[in-house]
């Protein structure tokens, strides 16, 4: 036994090994889009711009919106450097793959500060920005391959909503389940857990809607894990359990979420359904 395992090791430290190429660092994070002066040219190129543009009675940060979003502005926009930030911090520099995309990170640039603003990107990682490319800021770059922006507020009530269900707690609970994910310790979208956790919570709307029924039935959800499903063979498959605990006694119930995230893109491959620990 010892043998054969000592040549397994071997050979998969092998020079074919060695030399296989690295998987994509695949992204799928949620947290707010800001932006940063690459140098004081472009800093000072935006001012005057703004000085010559109808801006009274704006903010600041309409008057930069306002300037941005036109179309004889718009090289300004593949200028500015765009930073992703998850739970305040400065976490990924975002690039877009098609130049036609600076746009869209253009458009997130909020009027003004919005505390229940979500940005979600979809891409690649890659290495960390040398100092020349933002003012000495060194991040990881993204490729961002797809990028859509709303509220909390606004994906709340996009989730279908069962017509039994009162409106104002069902969308309470829903954005605390939201804005409890986005607070996730450590959740920068790169791991295959959390790539899957925040794929389920902006694109499945049946667990808003498991978590409500069982806060109507006084129940609290105590956790949520991800663990590699025991069924998915070559395939990265990833069972998102969800654990509810009765206020009143101490029954316990489990639901879970199976999510394949080998791809860019990640895609669930079965509904919601109950989850059983096998000891």
């Amino acid at each position: 036994m010892t043998a054969g395992r000592c040549a397994c090791e071997a050979e998969l430290d092998g020079p074919s090994a060695r030399h296989a190429p690295k998987p994509p660092a695949f992204v799928y994070a949620m947290g707010q889009l800001d932006f940063r002066f690459p140098d004081l040219g472009v800093e000072k190129e935006l001012a005057q711009v703004m000085n010559r543009t109808e801006t009274a009675r704006m903010t600041d940060r309409e008057a930069l919106s306002e300037v941005l979003n036109q179309p004889e502005n718009r090289y300004l926009t593949r200028q500015l450097c765009y930073v992703l930030t998850i739970q305040g911090m400065d976490t990924y520099l975002l690039v877009p793959r098609d130049p036609a995309d600076f746009a869209l990170l253009a458009d997130a640039i909020r009027p003004s500060h919005q505390a229940d603003a979500v940005d979600v990107v979809i891409g690649v990682r890659g290495g960390i920005a040398p100092p020349s490319h933002c003012g000495g800021l060194q991040l990881p770059v993204v490729t961002v391959d797809q990028l859509y922006s709303a509220t909390i507020p606004y994906l709340v009530q996009a989730i279908d909503r069962p017509a039994s269900m009162d409106t104002e707690h069902f969308e309470k609970a829903a954005g605390d389940l939201l804005r409890m994910v986005m607070n996730v310790s450590g959740n920068v979208g790169v791991s295959d857990e959390h790539r899957a956790l925040t794929h389920l919570m902006v694109r499945y709307s049946a667990i808003y809607r498991k978590t409500f029924e069982r806060f109507m039935d006084d129940y609290s959800l105590a956790s949520i894990d991800v663990r590699r499903s025991n069924l998915g063979g070559s395939r990265r498959i990833m069972d998102v359990v969800f654990t509810y605990a009765s206020r009143t006694t101490d029954e316990v119930e489990k639901y879970f979420v199976p999510v394949d995230v080998t791809y860019l893109f990640p895609f669930r491959t079965a509904p919601l359904g109950r989850f059983y620990d096998h000891g």
